[in-house]
């Protein structure tokens, strides 16, 4: 499950015409962004076959109206009007349209595009980067103009010869970004965070970092409660009563449902046999992972493989 690079995006979109794809090589500082349009792109590659599930190694927001279906991770989203759509390097996904009459934009743009300066926000600490969050945004047709009119000036800025474009494209990226935030719900005020709330983030952010496994040879570095405990510098006991008090599962629990999804995406991207998935995920055996599997989803790795 290796990351595709942007060379395979661009191959894909229009072999034939990639120069014109192609910018010219960007500074290496400031990373690599582009901006495309959904109706040209789907009338050029209305022959092709549909996009394939998988990590990329780039970032992706995507404004689409029509008929399609979004996968990402373990999940999959039905759009039947306008949608903004946020990918993350981290998980793989898919777009599925279910017919050509497909509208919008989307640009693509490396980690390093918006590195972290001072007083700017990393990436990963974006609320839709956020591990678990809900990328897909739903918008109703004022909301979806105002963001076109974000991506218009996008492409239009991309074709200048500006001096300072990118810093501008920078620019008008962060206003997408937070022009979508700034749409959620206000969160309702609360305390200053205290050491179980810290806790209980610092647990979530450790186990995600456990993921993604890029290769059968790569073994799951945590595996139990025990494991994360005294990673996190605590007893066991304290780690499971602050993790039941704040989400309603033990450690266990969140440990095992984390696995779970993540076998799910293995036994449907790759190709590694059940051993090998059984092996990286930390199982003594086939037999305990296929137990542990069907006590999760009720199935067992083959059929729901299949």
């Amino acid at each position: 499950m290796s990351p595709r690079p942007l060379s395979d995006l661009y191959t894909k979109l229009a072999p034939e015409a990639a120069e014109t794809l192609l910018l010219p090589e960007q500074p290496r500082e400031i990373g690599h962004f582009n901006v495309f349009n959904v109706a040209d792109l789907m009338l050029a590659n209305r022959d092709r076959p549909p996009m394939s599930f998988d990590r990329r190694s780039f970032y992706k927001i995507s404004l689409i109206r029509g008929r399609s279906r979004i996968e990402y991770a373990d999940q999959a989203v039905e759009v039947e009007a306008g949608a903004l759509w946020f990918a993350s390097s981290r998980v793989p996904y898919r777009w599925l349209p279910h017919d050509q009459s497909q509208t919008g934009h989307f640009c693509i743009f490396t980690e390093a595009f918006l590195q972290p300066t001072k007083g700017r926000t990393a990436l990963e600490e974006l609320p839709f980067y956020q591990p678990g969050a809900y990328p897909v945004v739903r918008v109703t047709d004022a909301e979806f103009a105002a963001i076109e009119a974000i991506f218009q000036k996008m492409e239009l800025e991309i074709a200048s010869d500006f001096a300072y474009k990118y810093d501008l494209l920078r620019a008008y990226l962060l206003e997408m970004i937070y022009y979508v935030q700034k749409l959620q719900p206000a969160p309702a005020a609360v305390p200053a965070p205290n050491a179980s709330t810290r806790l209980t983030a610092q647990f979530a952010d450790l186990l995600e970092r456990q993921f993604p496994l890029e290769s059968p040879q790569q073994r799951l570095r945590l595996r139990t409660a025990t494991d994360y405990a005294a990673h996190l510098a605590v007893h066991v006991n304290h780690l499971n009563r602050v993790l039941k008090e704040a989400t309603g599962h033990t450690t266990t629990a969140l440990i095992g449902s984390r696995i779970a999804q993540e076998a799910k995406i293995l036994l449907k991207q790759t190709n590694w046999n059940i051993s090998e998935i059984a092996d990286s995920l930390g199982f003594a055996d086939v037999a305990h992972f296929c137990n542990f599997f069907k006590r999760q989803t009720r199935l067992t790795p083959s059929d729901f493989r299949s």
